[in-house]
């Protein structure tokens, strides 16, 4: 922490989504996806999002877009409110961030290739024009994740893995060089060489000064990859802090208990 303006900054954030309608129309009560979650984010630093399935990970990360709007507190970027924003300062803000949303198969447009579903948020930002740069970018994109180079022209729809799509859908959010990355669980379907080496390509980019929220439900990947970790549980952040303190010392028991879920020799 250098004393700067913090990259992101989330206050007292509370989600409430409102309950089902009935047979009969009556409606269920409201859930709280999300309650009371605080903290910051400097730049070119790295916070690992800890909790299982349902803990509200995802949530916090549209929120922080502005894509789902909070019921109580505050979301930040770069100073300014993202409440407060209008339509254009919003996009504007999220062309400035990434994106690597949970599943795979849902994030990639299925009728395009490889290199033209990298390509895409470059074409769409640029309207057409450095696409010679664009190509280039999305190539050195690709080789630096592992891709093999004889997909890269292979349709998306019929051609590639589970993990494959995730490299590709994160090569997808960091081609425009974002300040700000936000990872749904990038390496869940990556096996454990591809894991490190797409780690390697995320922590390079922090080192030059990205910041990176990396959402995951595994302490382990937690550790390799940020210094600061929160434990979320039922939408609330039930411990903080450094992800070694957190592995070696745990004090709440929800966060024992995903330790003790870890598989061991």
């Amino acid at each position: 922490m250098n004393g700067a303006r913090p990259d992101l900054s989330v206050k007292d954030l509370g989600v409430r989504f409102a309950g089902r309608r009935g047979l009969f129309g009556q409606r269920g009560s409201d859930a709280w996806a999300l309650e009371a979650v605080s903290f910051s984010l400097e730049q070119g630093e790295t916070l690992a999002v800890v909790g299982e399935s349902g803990s509200g990970k995802t949530t916090l990360l549209r929120s922080i877009l502005g894509l789902i709007p909070p019921a109580t507190g505050s979301v930040e970027l770069w100073g300014r409110p993202v409440r407060s924003m209008t339509d254009e300062e919003k996009l504007a803000a999220r062309r400035r961030c990434g994106y690597v949303i949970q599943d795979p198969y849902g994030a990639l447009p299925p009728t395009l290739t490889v290199l033209g579903a990298v390509l895409e948020p470059w074409n769409i930002v640029h309207g057409g024009k450095d696409a010679h740069a664009g190509i280039s970018k999305a190539k050195d994109l690709l080789a630096e994740l592992k891709f093999p180079e004889e997909l890269w022209e292979a349709r998306v729809r019929y051609s590639l893995s589970g993990g494959q799509r995730q490299r590709v859908a994160v090569a997808r959010a960091l081609i425009l060089g974002p300040e700000l990355l936000l990872c749904d669980e990038p390496t869940a379907m990556q096996d454990v060489s591809t894991r490190a080496e797409v780690l390697e390509v995320l922590n390079r980019r922090v080192d030059a000064g990205m910041s990176m929220i990396l959402v995951t439900h595994d302490l382990l990947l937690a550790r390799r990859a940020a210094r600061r970790a929160a434990v979320l549980y039922k939408g609330r952040v039930v411990e903080s802090g450094g992800t070694d303190e957190l592995l070696e010392h745990p004090s709440h028991s929800y966060t024992k208990a995903l330790l003790a879920a870890l598989p061991k020799l």
